[in-house]
């Protein structure tokens, strides 16, 4: 949610960062003006009013019973104008927060412009992709040769996009999570362990609702939404607080399962393990005082923590800058990793370091108390460490030996009793 003194000092601003992240909401951001103009227009009549009341009790200990009589009926209609007139502005106040909700966070000035992920721009390489002397296998017929995955029998218990991770699978898949944790408390960050089920208010507060609820999976019964990321739980965390600035950063991380419909994608990357509707992932978020270059600081240093585990499991990647149309609503800048993915002959996105800046701070009221005595919004971060079983595609992939045997990258072996898939 965006401060209300952006829409009253230059909605021209707020309304083309919304076009250029293809949200137009020109109607809603003019009738948030004009709700915020009537809700200031009603205040002063409300004080006139309350004041008035306060004249005319004060008035009746002096009055006549003449007096009195005319006094309780004064009092009476003033007592109606202002419920009436509270009833109005509570309904405003409705209608306003529940446009704000709508309205996108502007993008940084400096994120390329752009309809969908052909536009985003790259920013550097690390590796070079293999270049194999055989015909490679693609991590579905590695999985079957070596008895990894099962997508037959999850399909048919589960449905589409489901599956098994079977033997070996399973335990370099907990390597590689329990690796990436690891690196993260190592680098300081204070590992939770969080909900995977929550309420509206965590949806709401970090941006997912309104408009995600397509992607997430609801029970209905308990009003409650299981996460597709762990930033939910742990952004919400300190939510309705006010944190000290003394305490701030404060750096949080977790390993989840995570939960998503997929909605809208029918058709599209069905086969194997690149979209499925459970996974898992280990989630950085950052929350820290409402300071820009501070922000701007810390992407940097997630987008690191994450390429270093990429560094160390030895797979070629990429860097690039999310152009404006593939921004959500909340993020001001994001920079994706891509991933080399052999069966796909392209990098794939296995990584998102996202800024916010004060937009899911003050949807959560999440505050801090600055030097001064100030209470301010925080600005919150987060970023993918890793993300399983789509990590296991190009490790699977790009590490292949031409008889199909994997070997395991060094930084795992502490983790397994084994060092290669023969």
């Amino acid at each position: 949610m965006l401060d209300i003194r952006l829409f009253r000092e230059d909605p021209e601003r707020i309304k083309e960062g919304a076009r250029r992240k293809r949200f137009p909401r020109d109607e809603e951001i003019d009738r948030i003006v004009a709700l915020d103009r009537e809700i200031r227009s009603i205040l002063p009549e409300l004080e006139g009013l309350r004041a008035e009341q306060k004249r005319a009790g004060k008035a009746m200990g002096k009055a006549s019973p003449e007096e009195r009589a005319a006094l309780l009926e004064k009092q009476k209609e003033l007592k109606g104008r202002i419920k009436d007139l509270e009833a109005r502005r509570k309904s405003l106040e409705e209608e306003l927060e529940s446009l704000m909700l709508l309205v996108p966070n502007p993008p940084d000035p400096e994120v390329p412009e752009g309809e969908d992920e052909e536009d985003n721009r790259e920013i550097r390489r690390w590796g070079e992709p293999p270049s194999f002397s055989f015909t490679p296998k693609d991590h579905v017929e590695l999985g079957e040769l070596h008895g990894l995955m099962d997508f037959q029998r999850a399909g048919k218990i589960a449905g589409s996009r489901n599956y098994f991770l079977k033997g070996k699978a399973v335990l370099l898949e907990e390597a590689i999570l329990r690796f990436a944790l690891d690196h993260m408390v190592k680098k300081g960050f204070t590992p939770l362990v969080v909900p995977l089920l929550v309420r509206d208010e965590a949806m709401r507060g970090t941006g997912y609702y309104p408009g995600g609820e397509e992607q997430a999976y609801r029970v209905e019964r308990d009003g409650l939404s299981l996460v597709g990321t762990a930033e939910v739980p742990l952004t919400a965390y300190h939510g309705g607080e006010i944190l000290s600035e003394e305490d701030l950063p404060v750096r949080l991380v977790a390993r989840s399962y995570c939960f998503r419909r997929e909605a809208g994608t029918y058709g599209k990357d069905t086969r194997g393990l690149y979209r499925v509707h459970q996974f898992q992932k280990v989630e950085q978020v950052i929350v820290d005082v409402a300071d820009e270059e501070r922000s701007k600081a810390h992407q940097q240093e997630i987008l690191k923590n994450a390429e270093e585990v990429l560094r160390a499991l030895g797979l070629p990647y990429r860097v690039v800058d999310v152009c404006s149309g593939e921004l959500g609503m909340g993020q001001v800048r994001k920079y994706d990793l891509e991933t080399w993915m052999p069966s796909r002959g392209n990098y794939g996105e296995t990584h998102s370091a996202s800024r916010f800046h004060e937009f899911q701070a003050r949807r959560l009221n999440l505050r801090y108390r600055d030097k001064d005595g100030k209470v301010r919004f925080c600005h919150t971060l987060n970023n993918t460490v890793v993300a399983s079983p789509r990590i296991l595609i190009p490790l699977l992939e790009n590490l292949q030996r031409e008889n199909g045997s994997v070997p395991i990258p060094e930084c795992l072996h502490p983790y397994l009793d084994f060092t290669e898939i023969p």
